[in-house]
């Protein structure tokens, strides 16, 4: 059997929900998170600088954010609990320019998104807790950072909040301006 399972999103170009294969027994698990050359095959060729973790509790959003020129590649799971993560098309000139993509992603299942250059990327803790890792294809800007409102009408994401879930953005987030205020991406710098 393959080791993982690589499925375009909504036929978006470079945007892959990736399932890897699970070895278990009594005893526990073992799978391979990342192997170069079997990503590389299915024609992600990304080489990862940085690897960042983070811990949020339910309903915090994080997202959506994006670099502007020094664009992030994004490999991401979580591994304690589940979220729901999204991705949309900033690329100039995309045909899915503006398109959404969501997918849930868990400690249980082990499942993956891969983001390419020229996306917001974002989520939604649906979990009482959940830890978040990103393996990235270009070093963190503070300078460089943008993003737009996680609830945007002109975006239409359809978050799954629960009635009695409340949710919880950061300051910076709360004053993003709106999606209609963005250029679209073009390629990014080199390092």
């Amino acid at each position: 059997m393959e080791k993982f399972i690589f499925n375009q999103c909504n036929d978006i170009d470079g945007l892959f929900h990736i399932i890897p294969k699970i070895y278990s027994d009594e005893r526990g698990y073992n799978y391979e998170a990342y192997n170069v050359k079997l990503f590389s095959n299915a024609g992600l060729n990304m080489e990862f600088v940085q690897i960042n973790q983070s811990m949020s509790t339910k309903g915090v959003i994080r997202g959506m954010h994006f670099q502007k020129n020094y664009q992030q590649g994004k490999l991401v799971r979580v591994i304690n609990g589940e979220v729901f993560d999204v991705a949309v098309d900033l690329r100039e000139n995309s045909k899915t320019y503006g398109k959404w993509f969501g997918e849930y992603l868990s400690a249980e299942k082990k499942n993956m998104l891969y983001v390419p250059e020229g996306f917001a990327h974002g989520f939604l803790v649906t979990s009482n807790v959940a830890e978040f890792v990103y393996q990235l294809t270009d070093y963190y800007h503070p300078e460089d950072e943008g993003g737009f409102p996680w609830n945007d009408p002109s975006v239409g994401i359809s978050w799954p909040v629960i009635d009695d879930t409340k949710i919880s953005v950061s300051q910076r987030d709360s004053q993003l301006k709106p999606f209609s205020e963005k250029t679209v991406l073009k390629p990014k710098k080199t390092r």
